[in-house]
């Protein structure tokens, strides 16, 4: 608890078995919370998650990595966080950096908080593929002019939110897939919300997540497609769900309305 605040970790996870007890073990005991939601994995994600004393709540099929975030929320909200981070359980970004987060969000100076790979050029010593680095540059330049603010990165899997962001985006409108975060941002910009970022070091590894270059292709385009989208609706020429106050959003702990979408098996 920060500033008699409610801390909640979720982990959206996808066969992460390998990594999930060392990226338990460096999270800070202010913690309240510790959620996991699994995609369907195929390994043993879920039992270890368990024994580690995780929440755990899994989808009983692959519903892509969007659809997880939103149960990530939702199950966080439910259980009365006041600032959820959301951080990969796969050990690519420290959890060490979940204090400095909360804190930001915690003390109102943000309602959004990034765990930045490129401010202070650490992404590449790090191990980022040259193409992915480029690829995020350019993206990262290309959502800055357009969005009308000046992020170093909008790529990063390390966020911290207040309950009022997570409450008052319409999440439901968005992907089910990887582009989801690129949309929960451009949602953050279009409803006001503030955003700080902090320098978070990363390491790439064989174990580590990480979409191929196919799917990259696809994010990127995704990427581009939200930007534009964005652009439209603050000129008045279109209108998005995404963008609109009207937009589905989560409703925390009504389980009769996203058990049969999602097919959540609860934990006992």
């Amino acid at each position: 608890m920060i500033n008699g605040k409610r801390i909640a970790v979720v982990m959206p996870a996808y066969n992460a078995e390998k990594t999930l007890e060392v990226t338990v073990g460096e999270l800070p005991d202010l913690v309240d919370i510790r959620i996991l939601v699994d995609d369907h994995s195929s390994d043993n994600t879920v039992d270890l998650a368990r024994r580690l004393g995780l929440l755990v709540f899994q989808h009983d099929r692959n519903y892509g990595y969007g659809r997880n975030q939103q149960t990530c929320y939702r199950e966080a909200l439910a259980a009365g966080a006041d600032v959820v981070i959301m951080l990969h359980p796969d050990y690519q970004y420290t959890p060490l950096l979940a204090t400095a987060m909360a804190s930001l969000v915690a003390y109102d100076v943000y309602d959004v908080v990034l765990g930045s790979r490129i401010i202070g050029g650490t992404a590449l010593r790090g191990g980022m593929p040259v193409y992915k680095y480029i690829a995020n540059r350019l993206l990262t330049a290309f959502e800055n002019v357009f969005l009308r603010v000046k992020l170093s990165e909008y790529h990063t899997g390390y966020r911290a939110f207040s309950r009022n962001v997570l409450t008052d985006l319409p999440l439901l409108e968005n992907s089910d897939d990887f582009v989801f975060d690129n949309q929960m941002l451009a949602q953050c910009v279009h409803f006001g919300f503030q955003i700080g970022e902090v320098s978070c070091p990363t390491k790439y590894f064989e174990e580590a997540s990480s979409i191929n270059f196919r799917r990259s292709v696809e994010y990127g385009f995704g990427v581009l497609a939200t930007t534009l989208q964005f652009a439209l609706q603050k000129a008045g020429l279109m209108h998005f769900p995404r963008f609109s106050d009207k937009g589905r959003k989560l409703e925390p702990g009504d389980s009769a309305y996203y058990v049969p979408r999602t097919g959540i098996a609860r934990p006992a």
